[in-house]
């Protein structure tokens, strides 16, 4: 585990997914979710197979935001993993973008307060981690703070972030895509902060900030 740089994250501003086609890719997210600067693309240089171990949420604000980002998701070159449907927590579906990664489209409200747009409130970053604990005190050491957490889960408070950062256990969070925790290889996701350079215990790797 490399921890050359303590520098404390405050701010994750971009992320940079690996793809076998990394123009296709950047192609799908702008299309897509109309996302440019949150959302790099590079070439893929490592095998990976199975669960890649973290998943990306965008959160919106009704249910028909989520339909029209998962419209046009599909319309763009998604897998659909689980259809939109309501549940207790609200509404959202999931679908793996061409480059492999897996979204979820969520909103907390269960009906429309206005017109569907693809517009969404948050960009979530969701890590699978092997141990919660081990994992929460590595990242509260290195500035973040709990904003909430229970068990198998962490959100960190991170108010002034373009995206936010929360932890999961990994089986757990498979589970809750419809997806078999099992995976191997490259995560093919690089976090930029201004946090420095790291690699945390599950093998995420950290880098300075993109912009």
């Amino acid at each position: 585990m490399n921890t050359t740089d303590t520098m404390t994250i405050t701010s994750i501003d971009a992320i940079t997914l690996e793809a076998d086609d990394p123009q296709a890719a950047a192609a799908f997210y702008r299309d897509a979710f109309r996302l440019d600067s949150q959302v790099r693309t590079r070439p893929a240089d490592s095998p990976t197979s199975g669960f890649r171990g973290y998943t990306l949420s965008l959160v919106a604000s009704q249910p028909a935001n989520v339909q029209a980002l998962f419209g046009a998701a599909v319309a763009a070159g998604a897998t659909v993993v689980k259809p939109t449907e309501k549940s207790l927590w609200g509404f959202g579906g999931v679908v793996q973008a061409p480059d492999g990664a897996i979204w979820n489209l969520a909103s907390s409200a269960k009906k429309d307060a206005g017109p569907a747009t693809r517009e969404f409130e948050d960009i979530v970053l969701l890590l699978g981690v092997d141990d919660v604990a081990a994992s929460k005190k590595f990242y509260t050491a290195r500035g973040l703070s709990v904003a909430k957490g229970f068990g198998t889960y962490v959100d960190f408070a991170t108010p002034a972030s373009p995206i936010g950062l929360g932890l999961y256990k990994r089986r757990a969070l498979a589970k809750s895509v419809a997806l078999d925790a099992e995976g191997t290889g490259s995560h093919r996701l690089l976090i930029h902060s201004d946090g420095g350079t790291f690699t945390d215990p599950d093998g995420f790797d950290w880098a300075p900030s993109a912009r």
